[in-house]
């Protein structure tokens, strides 16, 4: 099944799926697209964040995609289940995977959660982690701040550190906490400065890993994994502007990966809610 999985994100963030993807999965193509132009979706109303992520899904499906990825956790909460009700191909989001994961990990069921002022509204993660296990703690902040941090290519230095210990303050409050979910995808570019802020007995989630895992699991039920021999060419796509989306796709895939995607600017057509 040489048809590639497609995978959608509001920016930058999702290459950190995808990069776990391409690691999972080797002879699976994807076919990325970041809307880095109206990027972030966070502070965005739902009836906004299901508009655009439908503009997305609309392009994608016209590359005769076989399975979708969401990796975008504002477009996951408010649009999963109708994506999963309304497309003939799988879909998965990032949402479940990263809280069975935070499941797994946590000792003391003290879980927190940072993500965007969409995620940590929708309520979506205290859902999927007590719909688990009912006696679980939860504390979610939203960090409007990390997204547009990163999309400008801020990954580390002293200015993210300020940025990332100003915003979790009232985490820190919390000390019973073991276990953190990084509930957008692109906090964990900025993992290494939230570990050290938020102090190295808490252990972060990233659902970028238990994310590939089923979606290797779901290809495999439906008999969709691709057999080829020879290693894909990805085709990766961006709505703004590409240069600082090259440059953080080069930080995430190196020199070995790199070399095995097209980036490319995307026009996706407006129109209304399916």
């Amino acid at each position: 099944m040489d048809r590639a999985i497609g995978v959608i994100d509001s920016g930058v963030g999702g290459l950190t799926v995808a990069h776990e993807l391409m690691r999972q999965l080797p002879k699976e193509k994807l076919i990325y697209l970041g809307d880095t132009a109206r990027c972030p979706y966070g502070p965005r109303s739902k009836e906004e964040v299901q508009k655009y992520t439908w503009e997305m899904v609309d392009f994608l499906l016209t590359k005769d995609i076989k399975m979708l990825v969401i990796a975008c956790n504002t477009a996951t909460a408010f649009t999963l289940d109708d994506l999963k009700e309304k497309l003939d191909i799988p879909v998965i989001g990032v949402i479940q995977p990263g809280a069975r994961a935070a499941i797994n990990f946590t000792k003391n069921n003290q879980v927190g959660i940072i993500g965007t002022e969409g995620t940590v509204r929708s309520g979506a993660y205290s859902y999927a982690l007590k719909k688990i296990k009912t006696d679980i703690h939860v504390t979610a902040l939203a960090c409007p701040l990390f997204v547009p941090m990163v999309e400008k290519g801020i990954l580390s230095g002293e200015h993210a550190l300020d940025v990332i210990s100003d915003s979790l303050l009232p985490l820190k409050k919390h000390k019973e906490m073991d276990t953190l979910i990084l509930g957008c995808t692109h906090y964990p570019l900025l993992k290494d400065t939230i570990q050290k802020v938020i102090g190295e007995k808490v252990t972060i989630i990233s659902s970028s890993e238990e994310t590939a895992r089923e979606t290797s699991a779901i290809l495999d039920v439906h008999h969709l994994l691709n057999k080829a021999e020879l290693p894909p060419v990805h085709e990766f796509y961006a709505t703004g502007d590409l240069n600082i989306f090259i440059e953080i796709s080069r930080s995430i895939f190196k020199e070995a990966n790199f070399h095995m995607l097209t980036i490319k600017k995307a026009n996706i057509t407006p129109n209304q809610v399916s």
